[in-house]
């Protein structure tokens, strides 16, 4: 289809509108129905609004599976990701993207005001990703095809002497609107790393704080803590240690449910897992058990699939039955070196404004109780 279809036409329109240039430089500036007949015009107009309809279902489809990814990787922090096909997983759809795509997109209109104004953030928006696709491409032939760095160094020299001109050239339209989808790229940039900064600092803190799950099973049975007849769920970020939130609610409650598990969540790195390689279950003791539940990044943390999985092993946590305790860091800035003030203050707005954690794992709202534990950057 590509090579017999598609290719072709591109070429002949291509090289057949540089024709028309030369012999006709005055309609550049409405070169593409200057080259079809007065009668086609009409149809022309009604085809290219066909096309620019399914050119933007396409970018918007994207920015949701790119978006999705972004959480899955850890680079944004949670969004809602609403399935539309019960068929097909990767129909997603995510309405805080699907709102800022619109306020862009009214913005770049309100601001260009016209096609040819939004030309040069157009031309530097392409260069960048044929940029940026050039320096990606070195990462996957060295590190997933295995090249040497001679011959990846020496292909990636090849596209990037290309796209550095493209890139370089518009450079000159900066002043002109190119500065648009360059302050874009800085402010994502600026979001996805200091989000994944923020949660490796706090993930650090976190660990300091933990003991060892095994030892804590340990030192359960020593001290004889009461017991509250049911079950508890204690989401966790590390599989061997204790979350904060369940040494919060011992702390201040004095007491501990007969039946735990410490659920903790792994992407793994295919798109989808069947779901008999999904879950592994360690029974510690005491009542206390570690779930460790792997997911694709194509798919999405789900408690109650962790738990119905659980119950094809005969450990029985019964979904509306059970509490559900997730902990809520609190970000303090204390004027430390380790991360500046304004990516804390961003970061602290990230995570204020992040997906309600009970929904994005599909846990029954009144089943949980958030536990606070504050944070210092």
């Amino acid at each position: 289809m590509w090579y017999g279809i598609v290719l072709p036409s591109l070429t002949l329109t291509y090289f057949g509108q540089g024709a028309m240039l030369l012999r006709q430089p005055e309609v550049a500036t409405q070169l593409f129905y200057a080259m079809v007949p007065n009668w086609a015009l009409i149809p022309m107009v009604g085809l290219t609004t066909v096309a620019t309809v399914i050119a933007s279902q396409a970018v918007i489809t994207g920015i949701f599976s790119l978006t999705r990814q972004a959480v899955s990787l850890g680079y944004l922090p949670r969004l809602q990701v609403v399935h539309t096909s019960s068929q097909f997983l990767g129909q997603i759809y995510t309405p805080q993207m699907n709102w800022l795509l619109m306020l862009a997109t009214l913005g770049l209109v309100i601001n260009f005001q016209s096609s040819t104004n939004l030309a040069a953030a157009y031309g530097i928006a392409v260069s960048s990703v044929m940029l940026i696709s050039s320096v990606l491409f070195y990462f996957v032939v060295r590190l997933h095809w295995r090249w040497s760095k001679l011959t990846a160094g020496l292909l990636t020299s090849l596209f990037l002497l290309v796209d550095l001109s493209f890139f370089s050239a518009n450079l000159s339209k900066i002043m002109h609107g190119a500065w648009l989808p360059l302050l874009i790229g800085v402010v994502l940039f600026a979001i996805t790393t200091t989000w994944r900064r923020g949660r490796k600092l706090l993930n650090e803190q976190l660990i300091a704080m933990s003991v060892p799950l095994s030892d804590f099973v340990q030192e359960l049975q020593k001290q004889r803590f009461r017991r509250i007849e049911g079950s508890a769920i204690f989401l966790s970020g590390q599989p061997d240690t204790v979350p904060v939130a369940l040494m919060h609610n011992l702390k201040h409650n004095k007491g501990i449910h007969t039946q735990v598990a410490v659920l903790h969540f792994v992407r793994a790195g295919v798109p989808r897992l069947a779901n008999q390689d999904k879950l592994q279950v360690a029974e510690l003791g005491q009542g206390f058990y570690k779930f460790e539940m792997s997911y694709g990044f194509m798919e999405q943390p789900n408690v109650p699939l962790a738990l119905s999985l659980a119950a094809t092993l005969g450990i029985d946590f019964p979904l509306n039955q059970t509490s559900y305790f997730i902990g809520r860091e609190k970000v303090v800035f204390s004027g430390s070196r380790i991360i500046s003030r304004w990516r804390a203050h961003l970061f602290s707005f990230l995570a204020r404004n992040a997906y309600d954690a009970s929904a994005y794992y599909g846990i029954p709202e009144r089943q949980v109780m958030e536990v606070g534990v504050q944070l210092k950057f």
